[in-house]
């Protein structure tokens, strides 16, 4: 693992919850909240989770002590959560900044949301993350299509490739 694969990796990573975004905020509160047997039971929890997700995930890399699972039936609106997700975009890319290559490899000690302590390579925490919120995505677009939305095209060629 190296820091610009890291980066290749979340550069997709932010892309594909922008992708879910644009799509999740043209559909209703009744599409968005609509039950389902997967995932974490609705679109707007799971596009919840995935934000939570990903910041817990960086609170642990920085081997700070996370503040408690956000509340996940918390009506918050795709505006709202958007701004969530920009901001700890924007967080996290000033920290990358700043990461020396071979922090990668150093080991953190992280506590997970029920208290166990853990220890894991900074560079796999940066990759789990990535997978998990990656998991949950393809669990949204399924829930897109069967809310009636268009779902989005979230697969990684769709965003590096350009026109020949």
């Amino acid at each position: 693992m190296d820091i610009a694969t890291v980066r290749a990796i979340l550069r997709y990573s932010d892309w594909a919850d922008d992708q879910l975004l644009r799509t999740a905020g043209a559909l209703s509160d009744e599409q968005l909240d609509r039950p389902f047997d997967m995932g974490v039971g609705s679109l707007r929890r799971t596009l919840l989770h995935i934000w939570a997700g990903e910041s817990v995930w960086f609170c642990r890399w920085q081997g700070k002590t996370e503040t408690p699972w956000p509340d996940e039936s918390e009506r918050v609106s795709v505006p709202t959560l958007a701004e969530r997700f920009r901001d700890t975009w924007k967080q996290r890319a000033k920290w990358l900044d700043s990461l020396p290559a071979a922090e990668l490899a150093k080991s953190i000690i992280y506590r997970d949301s029920k208290g166990t302590c853990y220890s894991a390579a900074l560079g796999d925490m940066m990759l789990q993350m990535c997978l998990h919120s990656h998991h949950h995505r393809a669990q949204a677009v399924n829930m897109i299509r069967h809310v009636g939305g268009t779902p989005p095209e979230v697969d990684y060629m769709y965003s590096i490739r350009k026109p020949a």
